[in-house]
Formats: structure tokens, sequence, C-alpha cells
């Protein structure tokens, strides 16, 4: 019994979607079809077990019996086919759909209990990326019959949890579901939730976020502010912290318009600053600096030497940019080329990707970038201006750091896959078309020899940091920690994800 409060960061837009904010809290209230165990394989949760044929085309899975939604309708093989051709198909979640394009063709029902989903090409990454909370399954009867905002803000699953209420700007109310029977392979017990309801407040100062848990107002917090984690780990026994698989927080360098079309020019910007030291002092040492820009360091088939091309070197940077004809400065010590000024706009997200911890690496890295003649110009972004479009066009900025959490290295297709105009590539935002990099990818992506496809992905990075297409910076991290009445609190493997439906207050 109990009500458990939990301290996040960010407030979506909706209880599901494409973003990593929306899969956490999506979590509670959706189960997938597999989820992923510690040790990186794919374990059972709606479905019990699956066959994969010998061209890698058909994946039949099959599913648990007896299994509803809490809108009492069936979870059975004609909602999980539906579930998939939604993603497909219409925008109900856009990187589900991103996960598994080009390569799904079509999902149908062969009995209640027995599904097929069929791929144009094989795909070996299929089945770890459909474990991400992304790929959740929802009532069709819900989505079909109630409207847009309806599902957004009351999705109906087959979850530990439903959705009582959201107050927006405050908190989302779970209550427990009494009926669930589909806990995942992976759960730390058997049956529906300990406790009664799960209050998932919001609240975006790491400051007040820290204290409400320290004077009990909370039971969990998310995102432990780096100045108190040390004293987390001293007061608190469930202290966690994971490092979010997929491309790491690095900088998007725009290669299709202004100083950074060209390369040398984007390799001095690498050398330039200090990324390393100012993550880790920026940081207290607790968030890892990740000099990888296209994958993490906890994803499958990184490659350690990328992320040591781009050593500090300030003499190295001047070089590069001397041979690159930024060799005069003006008056405020700018590099100047032909009349121009070696500029960049440099926007971010600000609140929501960077909190002020990190807005003070930028700031670090900002003076250190103007040591070697580049004019930085910060620019804070919110989150409807930097995923709403303003800033979409090469036009717009020079440079943007971002994520995306994906426990799969296919993460390499849907961000630098190329764009045209007849399938533009909107998650590609250093607008780096290489055609070689395209055919590495997809490659990797189809070949199902394991060693074959780690050392395409291996190449696919390298290709990517010879270019300086991108530039690495930290790697996301899930920080958490626990009240001591509190046990039995987790995190799901392949994104980080809170799990709370094992968890369980002692005296």
């Amino acid at each position: 019994g109990g009500v458990i409060t939990y301290a996040h960061v960010q407030e979506p837009p909706c209880i599901f979607g494409g973003w990593i904010q929306q899969a956490y809290i999506s979590r509670q209230v959706l189960d997938g079809l597999v989820t992923q165990a510690e040790d990186g394989s794919v374990k059972p949760w709606l479905a019990t077990e699956w066959e994969v044929s010998e061209d890698g085309l058909t994946y039949t899975f099959t599913l648990k019996e007896g299994v509803k939604f809490t809108d009492g309708t069936p979870l059975d093989a004609e909602a999980v086919a539906f579930n998939f051709e939604q993603f497909e198909r219409t925008d109900l979640n856009g990187t589900a759909k991103v996960s598994i394009d080009p390569y799904y063709k079509k999902a149908r029902a062969i009995d209640p209990t027995h599904v097929e989903i069929t791929l144009d090409k094989p795909y070996p990454q299929f089945l770890t990326l459909i474990t991400q909370g992304y790929f959740g399954i929802q009532s069709p009867t819900a989505l079909k019959t109630r409207t847009k905002e309806e599902n957004c803000e009351q999705p109906i699953g087959s979850g530990a949890f439903t959705v009582e209420e959201w107050k927006k700007g405050e908190e989302v109310i779970f209550k427990k579901n009494p009926d669930y029977t589909s806990w995942p392979s992976t759960a730390k017990h058997e049956g529906p939730a300990y406790v009664d309801e799960l209050h998932w407040k919001f609240v975006a100062d790491g400051v007040s976020r820290y204290a409400s848990l320290t004077t009990g107002q909370t039971d969990v917090i998310y995102e432990v502010p780096t100045v108190n984690w040390k004293d987390a780990e001293q007061r608190f026994d469930n202290t966690i912290r994971y490092i979010t698989p997929g491309k790491p927080v690095s900088f998007y360098i725009n290669t299709r318009q202004g100083i950074f079309t060209d390369k040398l020019v984007r390799q001095a910007f690498a050398h330039g600053a200090d990324r390393k030291g100012a993550v880790e002092t920026g940081f207290h040492g607790v968030i890892p600096f990740e000099g990888n820009p296209s994958v993490s360091q906890s994803t499958p088939d990184y490659d350690k030497s990328v992320a040591d091309a781009y050593p500090f070197d300030q003499a190295k940077a001047g070089e590069l940019l001397d041979e690159a004809g930024w060799s005069a400065r003006n008056a405020d010590g700018v590099r100047t080329k032909g009349g121009r000024t070696l500029s960049a706009k440099l926007v971010y997200g600000a609140g929501f990707i960077f909190t002020t911890e990190g807005a003070t690496v930028l700031q670090a890295l900002q003076e250190q970038w103007k040591e070697v003649g580049f004019d930085v110009e910060l620019v804070p972004a919110t989150q409807a201006e930097l995923w709403g479009g303003k800033y979409s066009d090469p036009s717009t900025y020079d440079a943007t750091p971002s994520y995306w959490t994906s426990p799969s290295p296919a993460i390499l297709w849907i961000v630098w896959r190329p764009s045209t105009e007849a399938n533009p590539n909107f998650n590609n935002r250093s607008f780096y078309d290489n055609p070689e990099l395209s055919k590495v990818i997809q490659a990797a992506n189809t070949e199902q020899d394991p060693a074959k496809a780690s050392e395409l992905y291996r190449q696919a990075q390298r290709i990517i940091s010879d270019e300086a297409a991108g530039i690495g910076l930290y790697a996301q991290n899930t920080t958490m920690a626990v009240a001591n009445n509190l046990k039995d609190v987790w995190v799901e493997k392949s994104q980080g994800e809170p799990i709370f439906s094992d968890a369980y207050f002692v005296e």
C-alpha cells in the first residue's frame, strides 16, 4: 500500500509519444511485446516467445493469454497488429516509426495469441529496438473511439498503473491496476503493484527537487543535481546512475550553410575547446564526457577510438583555421576572412536538454572558442521553439547540441540518413548527406553476422568523426535517488525508464 511521490523534471506534452520523457511516463501505463535484460538480451513481456524466419524477414510472437486492457477489451494479436500498423502508418509515435523504417512491412494476427510481423529486409536490431517504451501497446478501441486529446491525456494500456488525473503544470496521478497480469520477465515480483498510487510531480528546479527528497516531501527524485550527488550517495541506500545508450549529447554541426561547410573549420571547432574539462568541472565529475558524437559509450558496437579523435589542442585549431584561410583577426580577436567574421550561432534547449549546469558548460566552451578566434553566440531556445520548426532550417543555426536515446547502434540510421526532397530526414540536424555513410549504415542494419555488423557500425562512426559532422560532449544520464524506506525502485535497461510497479515501503 501507500503512495509513491516522485519528482521528475520535464512535463511532456502528452503521456505517450516520441520523446524519451514520454517513454518514461508511458512505461507506467503501457506494456511492450518484449523487454531488455541487464545483459542486453531480449526477454519476454507480452510475448512469451517468438520465432524468426531463416531469411530474417518474419517474426512470429506468441502472446500471453487472457491479458486485457484496462478498458476491458482484449490485448490479443489483433490489438498488437493494429498498434504496429499505427506506428508505421500514422503519427501515433514518430520515434517508433523511424526506429523501424524503412524495414517494417506489415503486421497481422494469425490467431488470438499469435501475431506475425513482416519486414522488407533483414533487420537484426528489430527485437532490441522494440524493447523501447515507444512501443507500448494501447487499446485499439480507445485509439479508434476517443479524441486525440483524450488518448494523449489518459492512454489506455494493460500496465501496472492507470492515469487517474493529469494536473497540468503540477503532476500526473496514477492509480494501481488491481487486475495487472502482464508484468515483464525482468520484474522483481509477479502480481499487481504493491503501492496504491504514484504521484508523478514536475519539479524543474534541481535545488527544490533534491530538497524535497531530503525533507521527506518526495520518495524518489530524477536527475539529482550533480553538486548533490556525493551527498545523495551517502544519505540514500539506492542511488541510480545510468548512462543512456544512443546518440549522446553532442553537437550537430551545420554542414550545409555558414562557416562549418568547411571541414577544416569543423575540426578546428572540435580541437578549440576543452570539452572534457568543461564537462568534468561543470558536472562535478558525475556525468561522463563523451567524445564520440554518434553513439554513447553504453551503446553496443561503440568505437572508443572515435571518442579520442579530437583532443583539446588550441595550437592545432589555429593551424587548421590558418589553412582554411581564417588567419586575420579583427579588433575583438575574432578571425576574419574576405570581410566575414568567424561567427557561429549555437542554439540549445534551455531547461529541457540543458540544465543550469549544462548551460554553464556551454559558457565555458564559448570562452575557450573565443581564444582561438571563434565568435560563438549562445542562443537558449524553448522546447516549442526547438522542436516546433523555428530552428529546422539550415539558415537558422550553425550548431545545436542534442541527444537521442536508443539501445541500438541503428540510431545511426535515424540521425544520419541522408535527407532528400522526396524523403526528408528532419532528424539529420547536421544536414550531412554522405552516400558512402548511408551505404555503410544500411549494410550494418541488414547484416545478420554480428561481427560483420559491428565493424560496419564502427566504420560509420569513424566516417562521421573524420568529417567532423558532429562533435561529442557528454553522455546522457539517468540519475535517481530513492528514500531509504522505499525498496525495489529500478530503471529499465533499454532507455533508463524508472519502474515503480515492484516498489514497496518498509517500516
